[in-house]
């Protein structure tokens, strides 16, 4: 009786649990979402309604919302495409080299190794702001203003990917199969393109995820370098529509710009997040 009612204890328990872990998950999800929901409704609506208050009702613009904000004076389409170049070229720029390096700290054994590993877990502390006058200066004297490049090429070296690729290659990646793929003759980047990123994949699906939505969401960097109207990316477009002058402002339009901007986002995320719980499983915890 008493072995019985301790099973009946337990049960209650696990039921209990399992229905707090619910509601929590519900309330995380609803908080989660309720702001897309906020921010549909308000690229439904019209300037003079949104300065009315809060509405959870729909409103009747959004199409009219959604034609002002790519017929008007920004170049919208032309700013989708230009964050598409620059976000997809810098994330496989970012993701392929950064798993690169980690392949070399992982695989090879040198002097300066623990230093250089250190090294570059430092840099992740410095903020970008830190080094942005220096940043302006070189492209200047290297007559690369007004030009993707400074945007795409410096994503080579990033080192919070960089580090998160190292712990997953602690966790999953055996020297065994390095080893193995030498003495079968295949030399250093066929093994790491052929062998070594295979492995990789649920971990560069993960970093893509993350390294694309910093690219697309970067102001700071674009609006620096950036000059020419039709050169300009999302977040640069976004901003200048915000800060339109009295006459112009259109707090509809604006809602309907991020609502423009919020789709190639999520489209990637839906793309790639099969492998974001796996990968950040495997990579934060080594085996």
């Amino acid at each position: 009786m008493a072995k019985q009612k301790s099973i009946k204890n337990s049960s209650a328990s696990l039921t209990t649990r399992r229905i707090i872990a619910n509601v929590v998950l519900i309330l995380l999800s609803f908080f989660c979402l309720v702001w897309f929901y906020i921010l549909l409704i308000n690229s439904s609506r019209t300037n003079a309604n949104l300065t009315k208050g809060f509405s959870a009702l729909p409103g009747g613009n959004f199409i009219k919302n959604m034609n002002n904000m790519l017929h008007g004076v920004q170049p919208f389409g032309r700013g989708l495409i230009n964050t598409l170049i620059v976000s997809g070229c810098a994330s496989l720029l970012s993701v392929y080299f950064s798993a690169l390096t980690a392949y070399a700290i992982h695989a090879y054994d040198f002097r300066l190794k623990k230093p250089l590993y250190t090294f570059i877990l430092c840099i992740m502390m410095i903020p970008t702001q830190i080094s942005a006058l220096g940043f302006i200066d070189l492209v200047t004297s290297m007559k690369l203003m007004d030009t993707y490049i400074p945007l795409i090429v410096p994503a080579i070296a990033a080192p919070s990917t960089f580090f998160y690729m190292k712990q997953y290659m602690d966790s999953v990646l055996p020297l065994s199969i390095i080893e193995a793929s030498r003495i079968d003759g295949a030399g250093e980047f066929r093994t790491f393109n052929q062998i070594i990123l295979p492995i990789m994949k649920p971990a560069i699906s993960v970093q893509l995820i993350f390294a694309f939505v910093a690219n697309w969401n970067n102001f700071f960097t674009p609006a620096l370098v950036l000059d020419t109207e039709k050169k300009k990316t999302l977040p640069v477009l976004i901003a200048e529509l915000r800060s339109a002058d009295f006459l112009k402002f259109d707090m509809g339009q604006v809602y309907a710009a991020i609502v423009f901007s919020i789709f190639p986002v999520i489209i990637v995320y839906l793309i790639l997040s099969k492998y974001i719980v796996g990968g950040v499983a495997a990579g934060s915890v080594k085996g």
